[in-house]
């Protein structure tokens, strides 16, 4: 599943599912979608870091979005997904559960999280849908200063620049 023609729908968001859960990332950030591969541990990366994994000659980390959002843990299974995207300072993946497909979203509509639980920095917005709430993702802010630091440090010493 490719995702590049979300630069020309800022208001699509790609929809998935973790824990039960459904979560939305903004389809401009979204590079692809992949089926769960083998993700290589990270040792001194920050516990939110599951590992790294190789994507067309990338070294990509993949973020544990259940441990970030207090979920029960679980293995990554053939049957989960990951999400390939960009944030202002490198290209990410997610590990999910199920990717839902693409949700059209007028702008006005996802509630800012702030308006809901001022605690929620991960999270930009929430929809609401008749059969529940969508979270969407801020990729910009998953990482705390110090673990995006910490995940650079490891990264450089994987790749032999320590």
């Amino acid at each position: 599943m490719r995702a590049s023609d979300g630069d020309n729908n800022p208001n699509g968001l790609l929809a998935f599912t973790i824990g039960g859960q459904r979560y939305a990332l903004s389809l401009a950030a979204v590079e692809t979608v992949v089926r769960a591969v083998e993700i290589t541990p990270l040792p001194k990366a920050p516990d939110i870091v599951l590992g790294v994994i190789n994507v067309h000659g990338r070294v990509v980390p993949v973020f544990n979005v259940r441990r970030r959002f207090g979920l029960s843990e679980g293995e990554i299974s053939l049957d989960d997904h990951i999400i390939i995207a960009r944030t202002d300072r490198r290209v990410v993946s997610l590990a999910v559960e199920q990717v839902e497909g693409v949700m059209e979203r007028p702008s006005r509509e996802p509630v800012p999280s702030g308006d809901i639980l001022p605690s929620m920095e991960y999270v930009e917005g929430v929809v609401k849908l008749a059969d529940g709430m969508v979270f969407i993702h801020n990729l910009d802010t998953f990482l705390s200063l110090d673990e995006d630091r910490a995940l650079n440090n490891e990264l450089d010493e994987s790749n032999g620049e320590g």
